[in-house]
């Protein structure tokens, strides 16, 4: 009977030291399979941000080096063309039309590959010169786009147009001209360069960019150039309205962004670019898709022998996998939508310039640093001429409109890095311009509204007959104004002056 008691006691007690050894055995495994889940997922994630840092470093450099190529490429073209209009400048420009001239033309065209032509109009768009060896009888220019913009604008610098096909050849082209004065400083004429769309073409054709890459050349305001792959009636397509444009490029003239294409929905990780001396743009883009392929495969077979070895474990290991990996998605997705509140947060949605709210986070830096550096501050406040009387006549719709349309002269104007243009409220909007004299913040206001008067949108409310603006301006040293209220102060009231005095004008506080 002892015997017996003493068998069952055992039994028992070898149950007891048993049960603390299997909850450790269990806790042991599932510790294992979290350890190497976890470790895993982490190399997982190191290894796809180091695939994704490559990827951004190789966008960033090969649009460094596409806006170095284009800029070069418009440099060069550009070279001939100034020669030219300063060789007009001092012998007249009678000089246009002499045989020395046409040789001239015909010799520095060939000599520069991208350039498909050299053009001299006179100030009616008539042909003076050109370098082909054969000029049409009667033809003239006076309807393209830059001969129009250099006859109402008096600025001597480059200007870019659009893709256009050529009259002469019928090939696709980028305009690069400039205007020419007499000796009086009035009109003359145009000198134009014509840039082969093939040549960025076969520029192109030198980078590797995958089968869903692209590479892009645009100018400032969206408007498609160039593109690699090219899709149909691509040209002259503006991108303006993507994520690219309106959350980045606006705030940074250079840098990345992994953003989906308006124009095929793939998401790429793009780098981008702006050109210092001309309003252009370069983007290359790399496929996120394919950029991470390598890693996917990889990232597939590790987490094809996690699986096996939790399953093989315990099944809870699988499910506590599940729920980590939801886990960071799910952080991750806050994170991205944290950040774009944030980003909405300074930006208007109507017109997609900044907001006040952006505007004095921006001045007040600003300001602070002038009063450090003592570097000049120059503001001015926009408001649209009679816009209760246009929303009345034409309805709110319409007003938007007109409002976006105003916005977008503002911006097109706009090609320093740190100036900040506002909406400020209702019509109102404000152009900040930190490191800018009072003299050059008045010529960029007259350009506002001479670009705004050549939208030509009709309002019957108003005098002038079109949509026209009254701009103010105030600009000093940062030390030299007391507060900031009274900096925006001047330049509100400067631009109640102008509309006292009859509006469609800038006035100088």
């Amino acid at each position: 009977m002892r015997q017996v008691e003493g068998t069952v006691f055992d039994a028992r007690n070898r149950r007891l030291k048993r049960m603390p050894v299997l909850w450790l055995a269990g806790f042991f495994t599932v510790l294992v399979c979290f350890s190497i889940t976890s470790i895993t997922l982490w190399q997982l994630r190191q290894s796809r941000n180091h695939e994704l840092d490559i990827a951004e470093t190789t966008v960033a450099n090969l649009s460094r080096s596409m806006a170095q190529q284009a800029g070069a490429t418009f440099d060069q073209a550009d070279i001939p063309v100034a020669g030219i209009v300063e060789r007009l400048s001092y012998d007249g420009f009678g000089a246009a039309t002499s045989s020395r001239m046409h040789d001239f033309l015909r010799v520095t065209a060939a000599s520069v590959e991208q350039v498909q032509g050299l053009f001299i109009y006179d100030k009616d768009g008539n042909w003076a010169a050109t370098s082909m060896s054969y000029m049409p009888p009667n033809s003239n220019n006076a309807d393209r786009d830059y001969f129009q913009f250099h006859k109402t604008t008096n600025s001597m610098l480059p200007h870019i147009g659009q893709a256009i096909r050529s009259r002469t050849t019928g090939e696709w082209i980028i305009p690069l001209s400039r205007r020419v004065n007499d000796s009086a400083g009035h009109f003359a004429g145009v000198v134009l360069a014509t840039i082969e769309l093939a040549y960025f073409d076969r520029f192109f054709d030198r980078f590797s960019i995958g089968k869903h890459g692209v590479l892009t050349l645009a100018m400032a305001d969206g408007t498609v150039l160039a593109r690699r792959p090219t899709l149909e009636n691509i040209r002259g397509v503006s991108i303006a309205d993507g994520q690219l444009f309106r959350t980045y490029i606006k705030e940074r003239f250079e840098g990345t962004a992994t953003v989906r294409s308006v124009l095929d929905q793939e998401v790429r990780l793009y780098g981008y670019k702006r050109l210092e001396r001309y309003p252009l743009l370069v983007a290359a883009g790399l496929s996120q898709q394919e950029v991470l392929d390598e890693w996917r495969q990889y990232a597939w077979r590790s987490l094809a022998i996690i699986v096996c070895v939790v399953v093989a474990n315990l099944l809870f290991g699988v499910l506590l996998f599940q729920q980590i990996r939801f886990g960071l998605n799910a952080e991750s997705q806050l994170r991205i939508a944290s950040h774009s509140l944030e980003k909405l947060a300074l930006q208007d949605s109507l017109t997609g310039l900044a907001n006040r709210r952006h505007f004095q986070e921006i001045i007040g830096l600003e300001f602070l640093n002038g009063q450090t550096n003592l570097h000049p501050l120059s503001l001015i406040m926009i408001d649209i001429d009679f816009f209760k009387s246009y929303n009345d006549n034409y309805g709110h719709v319409a007003g938007d409109k007109c409002i976006v349309a105003v916005a977008e002269c503002i911006r097109s104007n706009l090609n320093r890095t740190g100036d900040l243009a506002v909406r400020y409220g209702g019509e109102e909007m404000v152009v900040f311009l930190p490191y800018s004299e009072v003299q050059g913040a008045y010529v960029l206001a007259e350009k506002i509204r001479l670009a705004v008067l050549a939208r030509d949108i009709e309002h019957k409310g108003n005098p002038e007959g079109v949509v026209s603006i009254s701009l103010g301006v105030y600009g000093c040293a940062a030390h030299a104004c007391p507060t900031m209220e009274s900096f925006v102060e001047r330049a509100d009231i400067a631009l109640y002056t102008a509309k006292r005095e009859g509006r469609n004008r800038t006035v100088m506080g």
